[in-house]
């Protein structure tokens, strides 16, 4: 493989144009608007100091810029990512613990984040993405919204609250209300700049309202003094950029760091692989799912060795680079380099931002996660569905962020299994008007022949739903008047494992005692190639099996000496 394929950054610099880079550059500053005051506000989220944000931002756009393949894909903190970080690192730092060691652990993080997402990349796992179906999918992020949301509450309102979980954190907020902790002015402050951010997001989208309300945010303490009312500010922030540095945990640690890496791995490569596929159809590309990953592991790599924390592709932040003319990776360099430079000259532009504006930003990332009207159309569309969803809902709003994952992902799982385990199953027959064989349950008026079932069974045939498949035909045949044939239309039958022949053998000896033959028709040839492999010939006749439904009806009929079929 050609270097400029490991390394997409070395082809983009040999292709590049010229004329992109006016409105890459613009496009940068304009990003850099949002990434400054979200990545701080994630950061915080993830239980961490606001400027590890920012070094995030910029060692994440850098790495991505040099091995992502995608031109426009934006990375850096996510709403998404900052819970499951918070609860892989507070349990170990706790709640007075050194803020030294929780940067350290979100390092460390994000450096097995960085290892698990490339050696995804490297070994062409980009599947690992489908272990979260889209409805426990929109469980998920509908119950990380919601936690999300609660948790920042109370510092929208000027106060903390100690609590563990949804049902805590939220007894907790509605307390500190009732007991008049609310900071009026920081609740001015906070909900204020919610409200601009979500009025300009609906009715004047390319207008920045993060940025509008930050900075009215900043100019409303200056102006008024309200940190003197009570309003917590970020505070200056460390001038310059951070060495580089190996995190250093405890062994002990450790496993517990690499088990949340997992599930923020999972997050993060299904948001890639959907957010990717979205900007690649609106700038000409084809997604390359294993080199996204080791693009977003290259980022958290390098996030990780400058005290940064994991990261993922950020739909929102893409699209304003979208939308602002981005046309190339540079867009993100030109982002990282704005912030660093305000980092080493001047670091104290931020120093009066008010806490609870930055509680504003999450929120309002948070009610943009939230898809209620994905829950309704599940509702509509299909019930069970549904139920997994809400399901997956309340495993993130009752266990937790972390559980909650192990629970979408296994109720994703188990939504396949049952797929396969109860498929769907039809008896046949031919509809007036209609060609060829159709389900009982959708025509039941379609003619029946008399001594024949015609049977399909919607699923690969193994040791999962063998039982399933047997008990099925023999209450076919136990039919008052008892059939002649059962005629297995087996198309969909796209697998027969060793555990489903011993069955069948079984029933075939079983049927043939009863007077009864099991026929299949339309089998697929790998298929049929496993059934002789098996040895199954020996007990099933070679002759009952059949190209077409058609072909073996019309040999039913020729043995049982009735009419031929009219024709349609």
């Amino acid at each position: 493989m050609a270097a400029a394929d490991w390394v997409p950054g070395l082809k983009a610099v040999s292709t590049y144009r010229p004329a992109w880079l006016p409105k890459d550059v613009i496009a940068g500053i304009v990003l850099t608007t949002l990434l400054v005051p979200q990545g701080m506000a994630y950061a915080e989220l993830a239980g961490l100091p606001a400027i590890t944000g920012l070094y995030t931002s910029v060692l994440c756009l850098l790495g991505y810029a040099v091995f992502g393949p995608s031109r426009v894909l934006v990375l850096g903190p996510d709403s998404s990512l900052g819970p499951m970080i918070a609860a892989v690192i507070l349990p170990i730092v706790a709640s007075d613990g050194d803020p030294a060691k929780a940067i350290a652990l979100a390092s460390m993080l994000g450096l097995l984040v960085g290892v698990f997402m490339t050696a995804a990349g490297v070994l062409k796992l980009g599947f690992i993405a489908d272990l979260l179906s889209h409805p426990t999918q929109l469980g998920y992020v509908n119950g990380l919204a919601l936690t999300i949301l609660i948790g920042q509450l109370p510092k929208l309102f000027g106060f903390s609250v100690d609590g563990d979980g949804l049902i805590e954190e939220t007894t907790g907020f509605i307390r500190g209300v009732a007991a008049g902790e609310t900071v009026p002015a920081a609740l001015a402050v906070g909900a204020g700049g919610l409200l601009v951010i979500l009025l300009l997001r609906r009715f004047l989208p390319k207008i920045p309202g993060i940025l509008i309300a930050v900075a009215g945010g900043i100019l409303a303490v200056v102006v008024l003094g309200l940190t003197d009312d009570g309003v917590d500010v970020v505070g200056p922030l460390p001038q310059g950029f951070p060495p580089f540095t190996v995190p250093t945990v405890s062994w002990s640690d450790l496993g517990l760091l690499a088990a949340g890496a997992l599930g923020i791995t999972l997050v993060s490569v299904t948001d890639t692989i959907s957010t990717a596929s979205a900007f690649a159809e609106r700038t000409g590309q084809e997604v390359r799912g294993n080199q996204e990953m080791i693009g977003i592991g290259t980022a958290n790599l390098a996030a990780g060795l400058f005290q940064g924390f994991p990261v993922s592709t950020s739909g929102s932040r893409t699209a304003v680079a979208f939308t602002a003319g981005a046309r190339s990776q540079l867009t993100g360099v030109v982002g990282a380099g704005a912030i660093t430079l305000m980092l080493v000259f001047v670091p104290g532009l931020l120093k009066d931002l008010p806490q609870p504006m930055l509680a504003a930003v999450v929120i309002a990332a948070s009610l943009s996660l939230a898809d209620p009207a994905g829950l309704r159309r599940l509702w509509r569309q299909r019930r069970i569905e549904f139920g997994l969803a809400v399901a997956a809902f309340l495993g993130v709003a009752l266990l937790g962020v972390l559980p909650g994952i192990a629970v979408a992902v296994a109720l994703s799982v188990l939504n396949v299994f049952r797929r396969v385990w109860w498929p769907y199953q039809a008896v046949l027959g031919r509809a007036e008007g209609v060609d060829g064989y159709h389900d009982l349950r959708e025509y039941p008026g379609a003619e029946r022949i008399p001594g024949l079932v015609m049977f399909r069974f919607d699923a690969p045939l193994i040791f999962a739903n063998a039982r399933t498949f047997r008990e099925e035909i023999r209450r076919l045949a136990h039919a008052d008047p008892a059939p002649r044939w059962i005629l297995v239309a087996a198309e969909p039958i796209t697998d027969v494992d060793t555990t489903a022949a011993d069955m069948l053998e079984d029933l075939d000896e079983e049927l043939n005692a009863a007077g009864i033959s099991l026929v299949f028709a339309e089998m697929k040839s790998p298929v049929r190639t496993k059934i002789d492999r098996y040895g199954l010939t020996r007990t099933i006749d070679p002759a009952h099996f059949y190209p077409t439904i058609e072909e073996a009806v019309a040999a039913y009929r020729m043995i049982s000496s009735l009419p031929e079929e009219p024709a349609t």
